[in-house]
């Protein structure tokens, strides 16, 4: 028989529930009997043992994730308690969730961003979607510096729709959208580069022990904000000019 296991709730979240000595709150197998703990209120930084920095090792990341795969992998605890069976699970989905964010550049700076208790501007196309399937308009934020480049894009998009509805195609307005949408790419390139600049600034705040209400903390924030929004614009635009063109 399995012995009894208390559930994740009533545990300490430095004790280990098997040999009830003391472990790192975030340990997710105990030091002194190697018993798999259960999933603790952590982040996914935390989950990988990391501070909350943006320059991240990708190829250690990749090594963690292979490493944590095996040992905290289902078939491992196939006759283990039900509650480790559980936290097997838990943790697996866990690590897999982590993963997939922490390796990506703008998901990792957007969920950083998240736990600073920002929430970006929803400029996806499952949200433009789902606002036209209420019979709403989505409203984006234009970036000020691309108010009139926006304006005039919006009426050579609409010439084209026309024109393909009356079966034309008006090949300077095609050329001039090519051009247009070279020149959004060209930006899409460049913030991402700007993005590596505010992640050092970042990093370099952190590092220096700033608080969340510290000045040069929230200033990096919200530059980082911006940008991500004025990126995600931009993506949409060469969405649109893309859509256009191909249909």
């Amino acid at each position: 028989m399995h012995p009894v296991v208390p559930s994740p709730e009533t545990l300490s979240a430095q004790t280990c529930w098997s040999c009830v000595r003391e472990i790192e709150k975030a340990a997710h197998f105990c030091p002194h009997c190697s018993k798999l703990q259960p999933p603790a209120d952590s982040d996914y930084f935390s989950f990988f043992g990391l501070q909350r920095r943006l320059n991240i090792d990708l190829g250690m990341l990749e090594k963690e994730f292979y490493k944590l795969s095996r040992r905290l992998h289902p078939d491992v605890y196939a006759r283990a308690t039900p509650a480790e069976q559980q936290w097997s699970t838990q943790k697996s989905s866990l690590l897999n969730d982590a993963y997939r964010t922490l390796r990506d550049p703008i998901a990792r700076t957007e969920y950083l961003l998240e736990l600073e208790g920002v929430k970006l501007e929803e400029q996806s196309r499952a949200a433009t979607d789902e606002a036209r399937a209420q019979g709403k308009e989505k409203q984006q934020v234009v970036p000020p510096d691309l108010l009139e480049e926006v304006f005039e894009l919006n009426m050579q998009l609409e010439e084209m729709r026309m024109g393909k509805k009356m079966g034309e195609r008006d090949e300077q307005v095609a050329k001039d959208l090519e051009s247009a949408k070279g020149r959004f790419e060209e930006m899409l390139s460049s913030s991402n580069d700007e993005l590596r600049k505010l992640w050092n600034e970042w990093d370099q705040v952190i590092a220096s022990g700033a608080d969340a209400e510290d000045p040069k903390r929230v200033a990096v924030r919200d530059k980082m904000v911006a940008l991500l929004n004025r990126r995600s614009y931009v993506r949409n635009l060469v969405r649109d000019v893309n859509e256009v063109l191909q249909t």
